[in-house]
């Protein structure tokens, strides 16, 4: 009966690690509390972050009008992202998979603007994933 149990256990622990192994890992790489109307702001990354493959901004505290990004890379590469969309506080916008596979990031800027959307500054964090 014990060793059936610990068997049973045994599984479920080697489950677990094994699904996350296969998941995708996010990291917040920054935040940046950004201002009325139209304006651009940028979230600095260090190399220390490691590389990534795809990137997307979350949107919290009040909803922003992101017009476009430009992703900065550690090779002094970049790659512009148009986004045009209204997104709504607690969204994000769709994953950008990074051209050229794993990338170092040096820093993104974003151009948005809240109109008469906000009644507060939102919160726009960058998220990575390995």
């Amino acid at each position: 009966m014990n060793s059936s149990i610990f068997f049973i256990l045994g599984l479920i622990l080697m489950t677990s690690f094994s699904l996350n192994a296969q998941g995708p890992r996010w990291e917040r790489l920054g935040t940046r509390m950004v201002n009325y109307d139209l304006d651009r702001d940028e979230i600095p990354v260090t190399l220390a972050e490691g590389t990534f493959n795809s990137v997307k901004l979350v949107v919290n505290r009040s909803p922003i009008h992101i017009h476009r990004f430009v992703i900065h890379f550690s090779n002094g590469g970049t790659q512009e992202v148009w986004v045009r969309n209204r997104i709504p506080k607690g969204d994000a916008t769709r994953v950008i998979d990074l051209k050229g596979g794993n990338r170092g990031i040096k820093k993104v800027v974003f151009w948005y603007d809240t109109g008469k959307l906000a009644r507060g500054r939102a919160i726009i964090e960058l998220w990575a994933r390995h």
